[in-house]
């Protein structure tokens, strides 16, 4: 026998597709929809966790419930590390930045190549268009390699940190390694975007002309929210054209 719920969760879903409830408009209270479908509200929130799931619906802690607006995809340009320039000066996308001093543990030593409770900079950027977010940087550098103001917030230096761009001077080398995997818990609970959806995550490394690590990045997107293109030179051997 069908559960209840999902007759709501079709019924609301029918609405919304045909625009009775438009993107970004805050559904009525889950105490007037239980009302209105005469039933508790334990079966109406399982009816709008289907629809959250399926990413029609959006869940803002302390606002209520929300048409998901379609996303607008980001470009994530690979080889230069950085969001593509017409995406970083969108109106709509802005950066919230918070940068922190914290002690290399764990995978901290690991990512960096740094001995354990050496001092790194955490810088952490979550992009948002609206209320949605849209992509999320954990930027990592030891800490006599941050440049001046990123502590501070420096104007010049959020410019950077919004086009999730490297920190510091360019680097020697750039890898970057990228796949697809389900969001971890914090992840999930950053870019609202629950367990079920699949990220795409890009772990970057820059290193300079000794092989010293000197930032590492760990960027987070979701799916359905980000393109990668990454494009390939042919590089010339100049002492054969020299020849």
């Amino acid at each position: 026998m069908r559960s209840r719920h999902h007759d709501i969760a079709d019924d609301l879903r029918q609405l919304i597709t045909a625009g009775g409830i438009q993107p970004s408009e805050r559904l009525p209270s889950e105490a007037d929809l239980a009302d209105r479908y005469e039933v508790s509200t334990v079966t109406l929130r399982r009816a709008l966790a289907v629809l959250q799931g399926e990413g029609l619906v959006e869940k803002i802690h302390g606002k209520g419930n929300f048409v998901r607006r379609p996303p607008r995809k980001i470009l994530y340009v690979g080889g230069w590390g950085t969001l593509d320039p017409w995406t970083a000066a969108e109106p709509a996308l802005h950066v919230t930045v918070r940068s922190t001093t914290v002690q290399a543990q764990a995978h901290l030593t690991a990512l960096l190549k740094v001995p354990t409770g050496s001092p790194i900079v955490e810088t952490t950027c979550i992009s948002h268009e609206g209320e949605s977010p849209h992509g999320l940087a954990r930027i990592y550098m030891p800490r006599d390699l941050v440049p001046a103001g990123v502590l501070d917030d420096d104007f010049m230096c959020r410019d950077a940190v919004t086009r999730f761009a490297v920190l510091g001077s360019p680097p020697a080398a750039l890898r970057e390694t990228v796949c697809a995997r389900p969001p971890t818990s914090d992840e999930a609970s950053a870019l609202r975007i629950g367990q079920a959806p699949v990220v795409l995550s890009v772990t970057r490394i820059a290193t300079d002309s000794t092989g010293r690590i000197v930032e590492a990045t760990l960027l987070t997107f979701p799916g359905d929210r980000v393109e990668a293109v990454f494009t390939t030179h042919h590089v010339t051997d100049d002492r054969q054209t020299q020849g």
